[in-house]
Protein backbone atom coordinates (compact mmCIF):
# COMPACT_ATOMS: atom_id res chain seq x y z
CA UNK A 1 0.00 0.00 0.00
CA UNK A 2 1.54 3.76 -1.40
CA UNK A 3 0.63 6.70 0.00
CA UNK A 4 1.74 10.30 0.58
CA UNK A 5 4.64 10.60 2.71
CA UNK A 6 3.32 12.03 6.35
CA UNK A 7 6.70 14.63 6.35
CA UNK A 8 5.52 16.11 9.28
CA UNK A 9 5.00 13.33 11.56
CA UNK A 10 7.89 12.14 11.11
CA UNK A 11 9.51 15.04 11.76
CA UNK A 12 8.00 15.15 15.01
CA UNK A 13 9.27 11.63 15.63
CA UNK A 14 12.67 12.34 15.02
CA UNK A 15 12.53 15.65 16.34
CA UNK A 16 11.37 14.68 20.05
CA UNK A 17 14.12 11.18 19.88
CA UNK A 18 16.47 13.96 19.08
CA UNK A 19 15.72 16.27 21.90
CA UNK A 20 14.84 13.40 24.37
CA UNK A 21 18.34 12.06 23.60
CA UNK A 22 19.95 15.62 23.88
CA UNK A 23 18.32 16.70 27.40
CA UNK A 24 16.22 13.24 28.87
CA UNK A 25 12.92 15.49 27.95
CA UNK A 26 10.49 16.06 25.09
CA UNK A 27 9.99 20.15 24.65
CA UNK A 28 10.26 21.37 21.69
CA UNK A 29 9.22 25.04 22.41
CA UNK A 30 12.42 27.64 23.09
CA UNK A 31 14.95 27.96 25.16
CA UNK A 32 14.94 30.79 27.96
CA UNK A 33 18.41 31.64 28.07
CA UNK A 34 19.48 33.97 30.97
CA UNK A 35 22.56 33.99 32.04
CA UNK A 36 23.18 30.77 30.36
CA UNK A 37 25.74 30.17 27.67
CA UNK A 38 24.49 29.21 24.36
CA UNK A 39 25.48 25.80 24.01
CA UNK A 40 23.57 21.96 23.37
CA UNK A 41 24.41 21.12 26.99
CA UNK A 42 22.70 23.67 28.10
CA UNK A 43 19.63 23.38 26.25
CA UNK A 44 17.72 21.49 28.80
CA UNK A 45 18.31 23.69 31.58
CA UNK A 46 17.37 26.70 28.93
CA UNK A 47 13.67 24.99 28.37
CA UNK A 48 12.78 24.50 31.79
CA UNK A 49 13.67 27.72 32.98
CA UNK A 50 11.28 29.03 30.14
CA UNK A 51 8.91 26.37 31.62
CA UNK A 52 8.99 27.68 34.68
CA UNK A 53 8.62 31.21 33.49
CA UNK A 54 5.10 29.92 31.88
CA UNK A 55 4.07 28.69 34.91
CA UNK A 56 5.11 32.13 36.75
CA UNK A 57 1.99 33.38 35.11
CA UNK A 58 -0.61 30.45 35.85
CA UNK A 59 -3.30 32.60 38.41
CA UNK A 60 -3.45 31.51 41.82
CA UNK A 61 -5.36 28.56 43.10
CA UNK A 62 -5.40 24.83 41.58
CA UNK A 63 -6.90 25.25 38.37
CA UNK A 64 -8.61 23.32 36.06
CA UNK A 65 -6.63 23.74 32.13
CA UNK A 66 -6.82 23.24 28.41
CA UNK A 67 -3.73 22.87 27.33
CA UNK A 68 -4.14 23.38 23.87
CA UNK A 69 -1.42 21.65 21.58
CA UNK A 70 -0.12 20.56 24.15
CA UNK A 71 3.31 18.83 22.39
CA UNK A 72 4.19 15.65 23.94
CA UNK A 73 2.72 16.21 27.34
CA UNK A 74 6.19 17.53 29.25
CA UNK A 75 4.02 20.99 30.30
CA UNK A 76 0.89 19.35 31.43
CA UNK A 77 2.83 16.78 33.70
CA UNK A 78 4.87 20.11 35.15
CA UNK A 79 1.00 21.50 35.84
CA UNK A 80 -0.33 18.08 37.23
CA UNK A 81 2.84 18.13 39.69
CA UNK A 82 1.52 21.06 40.73
CA UNK A 83 -1.75 20.10 41.80
CA UNK A 84 -4.26 21.42 39.07
CA UNK A 85 -6.09 19.33 36.07
CA UNK A 86 -5.67 19.02 33.33
CA UNK A 87 -6.61 18.05 29.77
CA UNK A 88 -5.15 18.29 26.01
CA UNK A 89 -6.00 19.03 23.01
CA UNK A 90 -3.62 17.82 20.00
CA UNK A 91 -3.93 16.99 16.39
CA UNK A 92 -1.43 14.41 16.01
CA UNK A 93 -1.47 10.56 16.33
CA UNK A 94 1.90 10.85 17.39
CA UNK A 95 1.94 13.29 20.19
CA UNK A 96 -1.00 12.21 21.72
CA UNK A 97 0.37 8.73 22.12
CA UNK A 98 3.43 10.81 24.07
CA UNK A 99 0.91 12.78 25.81
CA UNK A 100 -0.58 9.55 27.34
CA UNK A 101 2.60 8.39 28.72
CA UNK A 102 4.42 11.86 29.30
CA UNK A 103 1.09 13.07 31.53
CA UNK A 104 -0.70 9.81 32.13
CA UNK A 105 -3.32 11.89 34.63
CA UNK A 106 -4.43 14.35 31.85
CA UNK A 107 -7.59 13.36 29.63
CA UNK A 108 -6.15 13.18 26.13
CA UNK A 109 -8.35 14.95 22.82
CA UNK A 110 -6.84 13.92 19.82
CA UNK A 111 -8.57 16.47 17.71
CA UNK A 112 -8.34 19.77 16.38
CA UNK A 113 -9.30 22.44 18.77
CA UNK A 114 -11.32 24.38 16.36
CA UNK A 115 -13.19 20.67 16.80
CA UNK A 116 -13.02 20.23 20.28
CA UNK A 117 -16.28 20.35 22.06
CA UNK A 118 -16.93 19.77 25.80
CA UNK A 119 -19.08 19.98 28.66
CA UNK A 120 -17.06 20.87 31.06
CA UNK A 121 -15.59 24.12 31.81
CA UNK A 122 -12.28 25.41 32.73
CA UNK A 123 -10.30 27.72 34.50
CA UNK A 124 -7.34 28.28 31.80
CA UNK A 125 -6.66 28.17 28.37
CA UNK A 126 -3.23 27.68 27.92
CA UNK A 127 -1.94 28.28 24.21
CA UNK A 128 2.39 27.62 24.91
CA UNK A 129 3.49 27.91 21.34
CA UNK A 130 0.16 26.62 19.58
CA UNK A 131 -1.59 30.03 19.32
CA UNK A 132 0.09 30.75 16.26
CA UNK A 133 -1.51 27.81 14.36
CA UNK A 134 -4.43 28.62 14.80
CA UNK A 135 -6.96 31.78 13.25
CA UNK A 136 -6.70 34.12 16.40
CA UNK A 137 -10.77 34.76 16.30
CA UNK A 138 -11.29 31.31 16.36
CA UNK A 139 -8.39 30.52 19.28
CA UNK A 140 -10.11 33.59 21.45
CA UNK A 141 -13.84 32.75 20.69
CA UNK A 142 -13.25 29.13 21.13
CA UNK A 143 -11.35 29.38 24.29
CA UNK A 144 -13.37 32.24 25.95
CA UNK A 145 -16.40 29.30 25.15
CA UNK A 146 -15.36 27.17 27.12
CA UNK A 147 -14.30 28.90 30.36
CA UNK A 148 -16.30 29.54 33.30
CA UNK A 149 -16.94 33.35 34.33
CA UNK A 150 -14.12 35.17 34.50
CA UNK A 151 -11.91 32.22 33.06
CA UNK A 152 -8.51 33.29 32.12
CA UNK A 153 -6.40 32.58 29.05
CA UNK A 154 -2.54 31.97 29.03
CA UNK A 155 -0.41 32.51 25.86
CA UNK A 156 3.10 31.80 25.04
CA UNK A 157 3.83 32.30 21.62
CA UNK A 158 5.99 34.13 18.78
CA UNK A 159 4.07 36.97 17.01
CA UNK A 160 5.16 38.78 14.12
CA UNK A 161 6.46 42.39 14.76
CA UNK A 162 5.53 45.26 12.50
CA UNK A 163 9.01 45.57 10.98
CA UNK A 164 8.18 41.99 8.81
CA UNK A 165 7.15 42.51 5.24
CA UNK A 166 6.36 38.74 3.98
CA UNK A 167 6.59 37.75 -0.06
CA UNK A 168 10.69 36.74 0.15
CA UNK A 169 12.00 34.53 -1.97
CA UNK A 170 13.59 32.72 1.81
CA UNK A 171 11.36 31.91 5.35
CA UNK A 172 12.25 34.94 7.41
CA UNK A 173 12.79 32.97 10.82
CA UNK A 174 10.18 33.08 13.38
CA UNK A 175 6.41 33.36 12.97
CA UNK A 176 2.66 33.56 14.27
CA UNK A 177 0.25 36.27 13.90
CA UNK A 178 0.75 40.05 13.72
CA UNK A 179 1.11 41.49 17.30
CA UNK A 180 -0.63 44.65 16.43
CA UNK A 181 -3.76 42.69 14.36
CA UNK A 182 -4.01 40.26 18.18
CA UNK A 183 -4.17 43.47 19.92
CA UNK A 184 -6.40 44.76 18.01
CA UNK A 185 -8.47 41.39 18.50
CA UNK A 186 -8.29 41.64 22.31
CA UNK A 187 -9.93 45.06 22.39
CA UNK A 188 -12.45 44.61 19.99
CA UNK A 189 -13.34 40.97 21.74
CA UNK A 190 -13.27 43.22 25.17
CA UNK A 191 -10.82 40.54 26.31
CA UNK A 192 -8.60 42.43 29.46
CA UNK A 193 -4.64 42.18 29.36
CA UNK A 194 -4.15 41.04 33.01
CA UNK A 195 -0.45 41.01 32.27
CA UNK A 196 1.69 41.02 29.59
CA UNK A 197 5.87 39.58 28.74
CA UNK A 198 8.49 40.05 26.02
CA UNK A 199 10.86 37.85 26.23
CA UNK A 200 12.35 38.13 22.84
CA UNK A 201 15.65 38.94 23.47
CA UNK A 202 15.82 35.92 25.91
CA UNK A 203 14.47 33.12 23.74
CA UNK A 204 16.22 34.34 20.61
CA UNK A 205 19.51 32.31 21.27
CA UNK A 206 17.59 29.10 20.69
CA UNK A 207 17.57 30.38 16.74
CA UNK A 208 21.62 30.20 16.75
CA UNK A 209 21.59 26.75 18.56
CA UNK A 210 19.05 25.04 16.27
CA UNK A 211 21.20 26.91 12.96
CA UNK A 212 24.38 25.75 14.50
CA UNK A 213 22.89 21.88 14.69
CA UNK A 214 21.83 22.39 10.82
CA UNK A 215 25.46 23.39 9.85
CA UNK A 216 27.23 21.25 11.50
CA UNK A 217 25.37 18.52 9.47
CA UNK A 218 25.81 20.60 6.57
CA UNK A 219 29.17 20.43 6.98
CA UNK A 220 28.91 16.57 7.37
CA UNK A 221 27.18 16.23 4.47
CA UNK A 222 29.25 18.90 2.23
CA UNK A 223 32.84 16.05 3.77
CA UNK A 224 30.47 13.29 2.36
CA UNK A 225 29.61 14.80 -0.86
CA UNK A 226 33.43 15.26 -1.64
CA UNK A 227 34.72 12.45 -1.23
CA UNK A 228 32.17 10.55 -3.26
CA UNK A 229 32.49 12.82 -6.28
CA UNK A 230 36.21 12.15 -5.23
CA UNK A 231 35.99 8.41 -5.38
CA UNK A 232 32.62 7.15 -6.09
CA UNK A 233 31.72 9.58 -8.72
CA UNK A 234 28.36 6.98 -9.97
CA UNK A 235 27.18 6.48 -6.68
CA UNK A 236 27.18 10.51 -6.00
CA UNK A 237 25.19 10.29 -9.29
CA UNK A 238 22.76 7.80 -8.56
CA UNK A 239 21.64 9.71 -5.03
CA UNK A 240 21.31 13.17 -6.47
CA UNK A 241 19.63 11.75 -8.68
CA UNK A 242 16.93 10.28 -6.25
CA UNK A 243 17.00 13.47 -4.25
CA UNK A 244 15.54 15.42 -6.89
CA UNK A 245 12.59 12.55 -7.59
CA UNK A 246 11.77 12.84 -3.99
CA UNK A 247 11.99 16.90 -3.44
CA UNK A 248 11.07 19.41 -5.29
CA UNK A 249 13.61 22.19 -6.53
CA UNK A 250 12.18 24.53 -4.46
CA UNK A 251 12.59 22.13 -0.97
CA UNK A 252 16.23 21.44 -2.18
CA UNK A 253 16.57 25.27 -2.05
CA UNK A 254 14.88 25.61 1.16
CA UNK A 255 17.35 22.87 2.75
CA UNK A 256 20.40 23.72 1.12
CA UNK A 257 19.93 27.15 2.87
CA UNK A 258 18.87 25.48 6.72
CA UNK A 259 22.07 23.49 6.00
CA UNK A 260 24.55 25.75 4.97
CA UNK A 261 23.53 29.00 5.07
CA UNK A 262 23.62 31.77 8.50
CA UNK A 263 20.43 33.49 7.73
CA UNK A 264 18.69 32.53 10.27
CA UNK A 265 20.30 34.26 12.98
CA UNK A 266 19.32 35.49 16.55
CA UNK A 267 19.16 39.56 15.06
CA UNK A 268 17.13 38.42 12.14
CA UNK A 269 14.27 36.57 14.88
CA UNK A 270 14.60 39.86 16.95
CA UNK A 271 14.37 42.50 14.19
CA UNK A 272 10.61 40.67 12.64
CA UNK A 273 9.62 38.73 15.67
CA UNK A 274 8.15 39.28 18.88
CA UNK A 275 8.17 36.47 21.38
CA UNK A 276 5.37 37.03 24.22
CA UNK A 277 3.72 35.76 26.87
CA UNK A 278 -0.22 37.28 27.83
CA UNK A 279 -2.60 36.63 30.52
CA UNK A 280 -5.71 37.30 29.28
CA UNK A 281 -9.48 37.40 31.02
CA UNK A 282 -12.42 37.01 29.02
CA UNK A 283 -15.48 39.19 29.12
Amino acid sequence: MTGKLDSRSLGLDVGLSFIRWLTGAENLHYGLWTGLDVTAANLGPAQAAYTERLLSHLPPGRLRILDIGGGAGETAARLIALGHEVEIVVPSAHLATRCRVNAPAARVHEMRFETFASGRRFDLCLFSESFQYIPPRIALDKAASVLVPGGEILIADCFRADAFRGGTRLRIVGGGHRLSAVRALFAERGIKIVAEEDLTADVAPSIDLEQDLFNVFGHAITRIDAELAAKRPRGRWLLRRILRLVLGARRRDRLATRLMGRERTAEVFCRFNRYMIFRLRAP
